[in-house]
């Protein structure tokens, strides 16, 4: 008896299995037509079609497919677009749901931290809550994955809210540094990985190679992208404004010398700031050198008194003091600066190798210091006379020039309106068509002797 009954329970729970996986399995066909009806009204941005399977979707299937979010997060952008008054915040409220519940069903596929900027940008471009809540939104994506968020625009509308939360007196002004750092940092950094996946392909193209297809869509996007890193680079500057300048922060650091003097990390993040700012020649910055070295003999003190000695006019004791600073320094930012001021003493002798050498070494350290193309691109313009055979060869080295120094924009965007400028201004002194055309030198590769020893594809005509 004891059997039978173990038995008929055994088959009673195969029985109720069986149901089960049968009604998910219809659940699941009914959600694989219904998302198959949506994404193809979807994919030709049929909205008001895909309306009703993606309502279905996001009700009854959110764990269907990431298809869901991607083409969903589409639609719901379209309604906002196409919305007005009243009805803007609700879309805009419900877009903020729907890129959360992504995030629910779908975490491994999602990156909290560009995610969370996602909402939070929002919130900004709909003027929803207050802009301190808009702030701390940012700062919780940042907080949560910081790597993962990349939209030059939401890395500005960060710095922009602590500028006005600054001005309406909700913020301190050392935070307002302290984030500008970060913000130029941060914007540099994405905006070097780009150039880095862009220079690949112009270094093919140059050499001759055809792009495919695809690759040619990459560097139009590339492009694209880091036009807007340097709209926002530039935008952030603008932000910054006069806030930055030695008469806000001399004062400021001023004021707390005296009760942070012992603290060797206030005295060394504000002597950074006045030297980042040329804010040396203060005779706090002199104090705060002097308490550093003080405190704690290191790179930035050696840096410092580098500088000093430059200010001074004594310029063996300042490659000294950098030389040091090299040797002793961990930071890979730090040694760029000292072998950035190495090189341009270089180049202010006249040592153009020796400061291209020193300039390359700064952008191995850190690969977002644009100022030093744009120092290189100058030394070439300055060479073009004494570094060709004709007159053709040498106005090409201008191409050189202008090509190195757009690379200063792409890596570090709040350079771009400056480097672009300057890049323009040296192709207009390059060979015109009509002389690569009489010269018949189109597409073909130039080498350039001296100094610069490199080479530089004539444009086709």
């Amino acid at each position: 008896m004891k059997t039978k009954l173990t038995t008929l329970f055994a088959a009673i729970i195969l029985m109720m299995t069986v149901t089960t996986n049968l009604n998910a399995q219809q659940i699941s066909e009914e959600c694989i037509t219904t998302g198959s009806i949506f994404v193809e009204a979807a994919k030709v941005k049929n909205y008001e079609a895909a309306r009703p399977s993606f309502e279905k979707l996001r009700k009854d299937c959110p764990e269907w497919s990431l298809a869901l979010y991607q083409y969903g997060e589409r639609l719901l952008k379209e309604d906002l677009k196409n919305a007005t008054g009243a009805e803007e915040k609700a879309v805009a409220l419900d877009l903020i749901e729907f890129l959360k519940q992504r995030e629910q069903y779908f975490p491994s596929k999602t990156p909290a931290g560009n995610n969370a900027a996602d909402q939070a940008q929002i919130l900004f471009d709909y003027k929803i809550g207050t802009k301190k809540s808009q702030y701390d939104a940012f700062n919780a994506a940042f907080a949560k994955d910081a790597e993962s968020i990349s939209s030059p625009k939401s890395i500005y509308t960060r710095f922009k809210l602590a500028v006005d939360l600054f001005k309406e007196n909700s913020l301190p002004l050392q935070d307002v540094f302290d984030l500008y750092d970060e913000t130029q940092e941060k914007l540099n950094k994405e905006a070097t990985k780009l150039d880095s996946k862009l220079q690949k392909l112009l270094d093919k193209d140059d050499a001759g190679t055809e792009l495919t297809s695809k690759e040619a869509r990459r560097k139009k996007g590339y492009e694209t992208n880091l036009k807007a890193f340097a709209i926002f680079g530039s935008s952030t500057d603008g932000a910054m404004g006069e806030l930055g300048n030695c008469e806000n922060l001399i004062p400021l650091y001023n004021k707390g010398y005296e009760e942070n003097k012992s603290d060797i990390n206030w005295i060394r993040k504000a002597a950074g700031r006045l030297a980042g700012k040329d804010c040396t020649d203060s005779d706090l910055f002199q104090k705060l050198v002097t308490q550093l070295h003080n405190l704690e003999p290191s790179a930035k003190s050696a840096k410092y008194l580098g500088i000093l000695a430059e200010k001074k006019g004594d310029d063996a004791a300042a490659q000294n003091y950098y030389q040091q600073s090299i040797d002793l320094e961990t930071d890979p930012k730090e040694r760029a600066d000292a072998y950035y001021r190495l090189a341009e003493k270089a180049r202010r002798s006249g040592s153009y190798g020796k400061a291209r050498g020193l300039y390359n070494k700064a952008l191995a350290e850190s690969p977002s210091m644009g100022k030093c193309y744009l120092r290189i691109a100058a030394m070439y313009a300055a060479s073009a006379n004494n570094c060709g055979d004709s007159v053709f060869d040498k106005r090409a080295v201008y191409w050189l020039a202008a090509n190195t120094a757009e690379r200063a924009g792409r890596v570090s965007p709040s350079l771009a309106k400056n480097a672009n400028a300057t890049a323009d201004s040296y192709r207009a002194t390059a060979p015109d068509k009509a002389m690569i055309f009489n010269a018949n030198m189109g597409g073909k590769t130039i080498s350039i002797g001296c100094w610069i020893g490199s080479s530089i594809r004539v444009p086709n005509l």
